[in-house]
């Protein structure tokens, strides 16, 4: 009699086991990996990619809903800055009954490897990534030596 209760407790045992484990998988399924906003990085920093392609370098970044009005990028030398805003506001005569996308300000800044020739620039927005090309100055461009 004893050991078909023992066996008994052990079923039961495994099985609040099993259910505590479905617990946490469920909640971790339900939770964001990053808090806020879902294209930020735990503060108000959209993701953002920086290549290089010989004499220029490329940024795209993630801004989803937010209008080229609202962007504003400045560059000194090396120095590259990205801010803006999003503001969400439901259309006129709507009520809003769920607002996971909030209103945000955000800004990124870059240390460059070499310094950029500013006036030739070329910022593109498009399905909400912004395109960055950003041509090297000439002095940060390598030069062929030839020796006398």
């Amino acid at each position: 009699m004893f050991t078909r209760m023992n066996e008994i407790d052990r079923m039961f045992g495994a099985m609040d086991l099993l259910r505590t484990k479905m617990d946490r998988l469920f909640n971790e399924m339900e939770r964001p990996y990053l808090h806020g906003p879902a294209f930020t990085l735990g503060t108000n920093s959209p993701r953002t990619n920086l290549i290089e392609n010989g004499d220029k370098f490329e940024v795209r970044t993630e801004l989803p809903g937010i209008s080229k009005d609202d962007i504003s990028i400045k560059i000194q030398g090396n120095y590259l800055e990205i801010s803006g805003k999003r503001a969400i506001e439901p259309p006129e005569g709507y009520k809003a009954h769920r607002n996971e996308r909030s209103a945000t300000t955000f800004s990124r800044s870059f240390t460059l490897p070499d310094e950029v020739d500013a006036e030739k620039v070329d910022a593109t927005l498009k399905d909400g990534i912004l395109y960055l090309t950003l041509p090297k100055s000439e002095a940060a461009k390598p030069r062929q030596i030839t020796i006398n």
